[in-house]
C-alpha cells in the first residue's frame, strides 16, 4: 500500500469562547467538536463549514472538562462550579446537571460503554455514576489532595487518577481497592491515560515531562523531557504507535513511541496549550489553548497492515530513521514485544509552515543536517535547534495494538459484520438520546411536584392563618 503522507497540517480552527479553553474532544464520527472554557460555556463546534456552533450556558463557573459518550449521542462536562451536566449535543441545548461532588470536578469521562462515568474533584474523591439517571454508584477515597484526573482503562475493569498528592493510582473498579500507586518526586500529573493496549499508562507532569509507565510489572518504560513547561494534556493515537501531548511551553508534540523519541513540534497557539485529543480513528486530533481558539489538525499518519503486523508509512520517514549509536532501537509488532533500549538521539529539527490563518510550524527530528529554519506566509524567522528531544535513561517496548485497530466496525475473524455493527451504533445513540430525554422529563416533574408541594404549604399556611383570625 504506497501512501503519499505529508506533516501534520491545520484544518479548521476556531474562535468563540471568551476565555481560555480548558478541554476539547472528537465526536467518533468527526462532525463535531466539544470544548468547555473558563468563561463557563460548553461550545459545539461543527466541522461542516456553513453550520454554526452551539453555545450551551448551564455551568455557573468555569467548565474544567468535556467528553462525548462512545456514540457522539450525548457531552459530559464537568466545571468548577460542583455539577456535572449530561447535554444533548444539538441547537436545543438540552441538559441535565447533577451535584456530583462538593468541591471543582477537574475531569469527567465515559466508559467504553458509554454505560457509566467517573469523575474527579478538588474534594479528594473519586465517583463513579450511572449514565442513566446519573445515579452515583460508588466512591474512591484514598488521594491526600486534589484529584486532576480519572480515566477508565479501555476494558473498563480499572480505573487510573491523578492528584496533587504526587500520586497516579490504579484501581479496580469491581473490588473499589487501590490495586497500586505510582509516586511522582517532582511536581505531580495534570493528566493521565490508559494507552489503547490497556497495559500501560502516561502522565502529564507539572515537572514538564511525560512518563509511560507498565501497569502490570509498575515500571516506568518511557521517560520525554521534550517540554520546557508544564504538560497540561496527552492522548493516545488509537494505534497506540504515538502519543501527542499540550504545554504550557505553547507547543503540542507528537512522540513516536516505538523509536522512542520526539518526531513533530507543533507551534499554533499563542499561549499555554490547555487541551488534546485525537479522534477515534487518530486521523485527527483537536487543541485548545489559553488564547481561546480551537485547532483541528489532520495526522497525516499512514497506517498499513503487512504480514509482519503494522507497518508505520511516512513520508519523511527517511529523516525520522535518527537511530542510537551501535543500537537498532527497533521493535517489533508481536505479542511478546522486545525490549527496547535506546539512547536519546540528537536531531536537528526541521520547521515547516502550516496554515495561513496562524503561525502553526511543524518540526521533525532529523540527523541529516544541523541547521533549523521556519517558514510561514511572508516572514521567515530563524529558531535556534533543540537537542532535548525525548529522553529516556530507559527505554522498554511498548505493546501494540493489532491491525485491525482502525477498523474496528469492519468484520475480523467472528467479529460483527459492518453493516450490522453501524446499526447498533446507531440503536444504542437512540438509546442515549432517549435516556436523555427521559431524564430531562423526571427533572421537569420533580420541579413540578416541588412547585405543588409548596403551594398546597402555602394554601395551608393561609388557612391556618385565617382560622386564627376567626378565632381570635
Amino acid at each position: 500500500m504506497t501512501s503519499s503522507p505529508s506533516d501534520p497540517t491545520l484544518e479548521r480552527h476556531f474562535k468563540g469562547h471568551r476565555d481560555k479553553v480548558t478541554s476539547v474532544d472528537l465526536s467518533c464520527n468527526m462532525k463535531q467538536i466539544a470544548t468547555g472554557s473558563m468563561d463557563s460555556s460548553v461550545m459545539i463546534w461543527n466541522m461542516k463549514p456553513q453550520m454554526r456552533a452551539y453555545r450551551f450556558d448551564g455551568h455557573k463557573d468555569a467548565v474544567t472538562s468535556v467528553q462525548f459518550s462512545p456514540s457522539g449521542h450525548l457531552v459530559a462536562s464537568a466545571s468548577r462550579d460542583k455539577t456535572v451536566r449530561l447535554w444533548v449535543p444539538s441547537m436545543k441545548a438540552e441538559s441535565t446537571a447533577f451535584r456530583a461532588h462538593t468541591a471543582t470536578v477537574r475531569s469527567v469521562n465515559f466508559s467504553g460503554d458509554g454505560q457509566n462515568l467517573v469523575t474527579a474533584s478538588d474534594d479528594k474523591t473519586i465517583k463513579v455514576w450511572t449514565v442513566h439517571r446519573q445515579k452515583f454508584l460508588f466512591s474512591l477515597n484514598q488521594h491526600m489532595n486534589w484529584v486532576r484526573c480519572a480515566k477508565f482503562s479501555p476494558d473498563d475493569r480499572l480505573i487510573v487518577s491523578s492528584s496533587d498528592d504526587k500520586t497516579i493510582k490504579l484501581w479496580d473498579k469491581n473490588s473499589r481497592e487501590c490495586i497500586h500507586s505510582f509516586y511522582e518526586h517532582a511536581g505531580y500529573a495534570n493528566h493521565v491515560d490508559f494507552h489503547p493496549s490497556g497495559t500501560c499508562i502516561a502522565a502529564a507532569g507539572t515537572d514538564n515531562s511525560v512518563k509511560v509507565w507498565d501497569i502490570r510489572s509498575h515500571k516506568m518504560l518511557q521517560h520525554y523531557q521534550a517540554h520546557s513547561g508544564v504538560v497540561n494534556s496527552l492522548s493516545f493515537h488509537p494505534a497506540g504507535h504515538f502519543l501527542i501531548t499540550a504545554s504550557s511551553d505553547s507547543t503540542m508534540k507528537i512522540l513516536d513511541l516505538v523509536e522512542g523519541k520526539l518526531l513533530y513540534t507543533l507551534h499554533g497557539h499563542q499561549g499555554p496549550v490547555t487541551g488534546v485529543a485525537f479522534s477515534s480513528t487518530g486521523e485527527y486530533f483537536a487543541s485548545g489553548g489559553s488564547d481561546e481558539q480551537v485547532m483541528v489538525w489532520k495526522s497525516n499518519f499512514e497506517c498499513a497492515g503487512g504480514s509482519d503486523g503494522v507497518r508505520l508509512q511516512h513520508g519523511t520517514t527517511s529523516s525520522l530513521q535518527a537511530r542510537a549509536a551501535g543500537s537498532s532501537a527497533q521493535l517489533s509488532f508481536d505479542s511478546h514485544p522486545s525490549a527496547l533500549r535506546s539512547e536519546a538521539p540528537e536531531p536537528s529539527e526541521h520547521f515547516n509552515g502550516q496554515d495561513s490563518h496562524t503561525a502553526a510550524h511543524t518540526q521533525s527530528a532529523s540527523r541529516s543536517g544541523s541547521h533549523s529554519r521556519a517558514t510561514h506566509s511572508h516572514t521567515y524567522r530563524h529558531l535556534s535547534s533543540s537537542s532535548s528531544s525525548a529522553h529516556q535513561p530507559q527505554t522498554r517496548g511498548l505493546p501494540q495494538r493489532s491491525p485491525q485497530v482502525q477498523a474496528q466496525a469492519q468484520a475480523s475473524d467472528g467479529g460483527v459484520p459492518s453493516g450490522l455493527a453501524s446499526t447498533l451504533e446507531h440503536i444504542m445513540g437512540q438509546l442515549d438520546v432517549l435516556t436523555q430525554t427521559v431524564s430531562i422529563l423526571e427533572q421537569r416533574l420533580t420541579l413540578t411536584e416541588d412547585k405543588l408541594k409548596e403551594c398546597l404549604e402555602n394554601q395551608m399556611e393561609i388557612g391556618l392563618h385565617l382560622q386564627r383570625r376567626e378565632e381570635a
